[in-house]
């Protein structure tokens, strides 16, 4: 029976990230984690002057305890572990900067991350503890995503996914063993959050705060599992398939364990929006080198059904515009990019945006490809005078298939966090080259030299 295929899948899961050690990690995969954590650093400062996540980090403050570890908002910030965490959490989606796992749905490094970070600082865990951590965390959630499929899109994997991570990578910073592991990841299973996937759609923010709340819930599970509080090892099945209606395929909890790592598998973004959008833009930034948008009458996208799912046409909210076809479509006509500016607040109710996003229909791409090719877009401009011009994009760089490189993530880094923090980059620079001086120095001496003003 599946049930205990999974409980015996997590439990094989925690055994290999328990005696898992740096060294043990492919050359490869090792930069992968550095450019990962690096890139999902800057995604959770990109965030730091939204309105709306100011004064919630600002509440979070006025309750936090003991200072242990750093809030990346550049105001200073530090709070007790579970504080910062929480706020980091919450920075890290806000953006949509932050990187993904392509095979599935799910953003695995930032689930993982501002737990990892903040127990690091905290108990002076080295950044090879960070990264070593990391990969676990990522694995982690990464495989109970690819084991427990949906058959489409209600659960916003922020919601379904992240107490995983954070339990995943808290238990790793921290040295659990295997059945401590596994007690913690179970008992965060049964916290997770039923986020409904229609909610970042229809502009509500609290899908913002997903992995911040998850990111508290995976450190207090594994806080409470060394108690004894401790989920069933059956808890993966019993709230992903029982009360979720997933299908599990329990072989991907333990097949290639140490062979073919999760983050060689993920994506990163330049374009501040959902990745289901990212093939439009790209597919609308070459027509705009064929035709002035002014001249456009209509739009027409051929596209994947997740793309299809954002069906959004007044998007009234930040987050509605990132997830809004529409809008995406619209915007990256109208701007000719598709970074943080194309996807601001202000750009909502632009009227030469508004009035084309009304111009939008869309169908089935057909037929559906197969992976990596499963995120397709055709976009067809209808012109004043009649005519027609297509482009088409069957797979959006950043994935394993078309990744950017290291240098071109490093750029949007550098445009992110060098006026904030001057002196983040030089130090993120080192850790991206697995410079081993700065691996074996405490991760709360890094901090504390990227956030010197």
């Amino acid at each position: 029976m599946s049930v205990e295929q999974v409980a015996a899948g997590l439990k094989r899961l925690t055994e290999w990230s328990a005696a898992l050690e740096w060294v043990d990690v492919p050359g490869p995969v090792r930069l992968r984690a550095a450019l990962v954590m690096s890139d999902d650093i800057a995604a959770i400062v990109a965030a730091r002057d939204e309105p709306e996540l100011a004064a919630a980090q600002a509440g979070l403050m006025r309750s936090a305890g003991r200072a242990e570890a750093t809030l990346f908002n550049a105001r200073g910030d530090r709070a007790d572990r579970y504080s910062a965490a929480t706020a980091n959490g919450c920075a890290a989606d806000w953006c949509e900067l932050d990187g993904g796992y392509r095979r599935v749905i799910c953003h695995a490094g930032i689930y993982a991350l501002p737990a990892i970070l903040a127990e690091a600082e905290a108990d002076g865990h080295s950044t090879q503890d960070v990264l070593r951590a990391l990969v676990i965390g990522y694995e982690t959630a990464a495989r109970v995503a690819r084991c427990f499929i949906f058959p489409n899109l209600v659960l916003h994997p922020h919601g379904s996914l992240a107490a995983i991570g954070a339990a995943a990578g808290t238990a790793a910073i921290r040295r659990l063993s295997a059945s401590d592991a596994a007690a913690a990841i179970s008992s965060a299973a049964t916290m997770v959050l039923p986020g409904p996937y229609t909610h970042p759609i229809n502009g509500s923010l609290v899908r913002n705060v997903w992995p911040g709340v998850a990111a508290w819930t995976g450190m207090r599970a594994t806080d409470w599992a060394l108690a004894g509080i401790r989920g069933l090892p059956s808890a993966l099945n019993d709230v992903y398939v029982d009360a979720f209606g997933a299908v599990a395929h329990t072989s991907e909890l333990t097949d290639g364990l140490g062979e073919a790592f999760a983050l060689s598998d993920g994506y990163h973004k330049v374009f501040a929006c959902c990745q289901y959008g990212h093939a439009t833009i790209e597919a609308t930034l070459r027509l705009r080198d064929r035709a002035d948008w002014r001249a456009v009458t209509g739009i027409h996208l051929d596209t994947h059904y997740k793309a299809r799912v954002m069906d959004n046409t007044d998007p009234d909210t930040t987050i509605a515009g990132k997830f809004s076809i529409q809008h995406i479509a619209a915007t990256a006509a109208v701007h000719g990019d598709g970074g943080a500016a194309a996807f601001s607040a202000a750009v909502l109710n632009k009227p030469e945006v508004a009035a084309l996003r009304h111009k939008v229909t869309m169908s089935p791409y057909m037929p559906e490809p197969a992976w990596p090719n499963d995120r397709p877009s055709r976009v067809t401009w209808t012109l004043a005078d009649g005519s027609t011009l297509s482009e088409e994009v069957m797979s959006a760089r950043g994935g394993p298939d078309l990744p950017f490189s290291p240098d071109e993530i490093r750029t949007k880094i550098a445009g992110i966090v060098s006026a904030p923090y001057p002196a983040m980059l030089p130090l993120l620079d080192r850790i991206l080259t697995l410079d081993q001086a700065t691996l074996a120095r405490p991760w709360a001496d890094c901090v504390s030299e990227m956030v010197a003003s």
